[in-house]
């Protein structure tokens, strides 16, 4: 039997019962880290026998992991934080265990998707979850793109030092969007900064070309909650009122060229963008 447990995504009291048990039970835990799962280990007063498997070992630790498997053995699968498989090593593992026919488990537990998208606190009819967000400036706006079209609630894991560009990437696409920057979730310094994506990205800068790596480096583990959904009611919105005002103001009388100078003054709407608007709203 294979058991895929969850791991707390810092703090240790978030370890589940059945977790706890099933740990001090199995023959063997195959770790991402050793280290790291020693602690758990020793926080829980478990002794269990460990064994390595990170990206690196992977297909070799699979292998050996599946032959004691198919002489009968327990063993537990976990990751340094949450579920293994999801943005962790692991799920080449467990699709060989099902492959060949060996039952497989999952104990669920902390889940630092589910607590950022709790913790964001906006409102939507369903979310994505996207892994790590893109590395090239190109990609990650092709990405977003297409996720606009699709609209609702994005999450999205990111490093603390690529933070800042990434914000400021998506500040460009829409700098009206609500986000939320969810930092070190369950532990001593978690913070929940909300706003919207040039608010964000104004609060964690990108650093200037002479700084070091570490001066420009948001510390701690990220995920990031972007209101797809929220961003495009709201334009909806602002349209529909700039609509509005250029219609009082052309009712009283001004030309459609003053109409669209009051908008950009007034609204603070680009020059192409009130033209636009003026010129619908007097063509109605």
């Amino acid at each position: 039997m294979l058991y895929v447990c969850a791991t707390p995504i810092g703090n240790l009291g978030d370890v589940t019962f059945r977790v706890a048990e099933r740990l001090a039970a199995v023959d063997l835990i195959a770790a991402e880290d050793t280290r790291h799962t020693r602690k758990l280990l020793s926080h829980l007063g478990v002794h269990t026998p460990l064994t390595s498997l990170f990206k690196h070992n992977e297909a070799q630790k699979t292998e050996e992991v599946l032959a004691l498997l198919r002489e009968g053995r327990e063993v537990a699968l976990v990751t340094d934080a949450g579920t293994p498989g999801i943005q962790d090593p692991g799920m080449r593992l467990i699709t060989r265990a099902i492959q060949e026919g060996i039952a497989v488990t999952v104990l669920p537990g902390p889940s630092a998707v589910v607590a950022a998208l709790v913790a964001a606190g906006f409102e939507g009819d369903g979310f994505r979850f996207v892994g790590y967000l893109p590395r090239r400036r190109v990609e990650l706006e092709s990405a977003f793109a297409g996720w606009r079209r699709s609209g609702g609630l994005v999450v999205a894991f990111e490093t603390g030092q690529r933070l800042p560009g990434s914000l400021a990437t998506l500040a460009t696409q829409a700098p009206a969007m609500r986000a939320a920057v969810c930092r070190e979730l369950t532990k001593v310094h978690e913070e929940v900064v909300r706003g919207s994506l040039v608010e964000l990205s104004s609060r964690y800068p990108v650093s200037s070309p002479d700084a070091t790596p570490l001066e420009g480096a948001v510390r701690g583990e990220i995920t990031l909650v972007v209101d797809l959904g929220a961003a495009e009611e709201e334009g909806v919105r602002a349209t529909a009122r700039a609509m509005g005002a250029a219609s009082a103001l052309l009712g009283r009388g001004l030309s459609k060229r003053d109409t669209a100078a009051a908008l950009q003054v007034c609204l603070g709407l680009s020059h192409r963008e009130a033209e636009r608007i003026a010129r619908e709203a007097g063509s109605e």
